[in-house]
């Protein structure tokens, strides 16, 4: 056939180093379902949502692995914006957390940024100018709510204080469970030698978009 959606996978696998055992994991199917699917060819199509999983993870449009052509949006993927602010400043409410509305980001880019699932990526609002140059206040940055259960590095996350969000950058002290949670606006204080087990991290701030004056 003109596009074979098995040669197609056959072929991502080995061009990104995947292997066939991971790929059935990443779908909630057994290691050896992908290879079956490839060789055996069984089944004969991928479910829809496992289609779209593999064709996110790849950043390839859906139809390459059997989905409709030219569909529109494909190689598209959709990140909601939470109706919250995280502050850059003294803290700010959280809100409606209703998911409206999508920003859309190319798949191939976005898999290029961060390889956490759609689902574990959100939009949020900066309010405040503490984090000032590299955050102003209206800026749009992405959220890697994965990297929340993971253990702490450096880098800009948005933590959760009492009922307030903050974005703040952690410096993780190399001796020692503590960390500085940093303000990049010189004119707001840093909180030096903070315990971890204090830190509330909602995730990590992996990108941020503004309106250029």
């Amino acid at each position: 056939m003109p596009n074979d959606p098995r040669k197609a996978l056959e072929r991502l696998c080995a061009e990104r180093g995947q292997d066939f055992a991971g790929l059935s994991r990443l779908i909630g199917r057994n290691p050896a379902y992908i290879q079956q699917f490839i060789r055996r060819g069984t089944p004969k199509r991928l479910k829809e949502d496992e289609r779209r999983t593999l064709a996110d993870f790849f950043g390839v449009a859906e139809s390459l692995l059997g989905g409709p052509p030219g569909r529109p949006g494909d190689g598209m993927v959709a990140v909601p914006r939470r109706q919250v602010s995280a502050a850059a400043g003294s803290g700010a409410e959280g809100g409606d957390n209703s998911g409206r509305p999508y920003f859309a980001f190319d798949s191939h880019w976005l898999r290029q940024l961060t390889a956490a699932a759609s689902d574990d990526l959100s939009m949020i609002r900066v309010q405040g100018d503490s984090m000032a140059p590299t955050l102003n206040d209206g800026d749009d940055i992405l959220l890697d709510v994965s990297q929340a259960g993971q253990p702490l590095r450096d880098g800009i996350y948005v933590l959760r204080i009492e009922d307030s969000l903050l974005v703040k950058r952690l410096a993780v002290h190399p001796l020692g469970r503590t960390v500085t949670v940093q303000s990049d606006n010189p004119a707001y204080p840093d909180w030096p030698d903070c315990k971890l087990s204090t830190i509330h991290c909602i995730g990590r701030v992996i990108w941020a978009g503004r309106k250029v004056a």
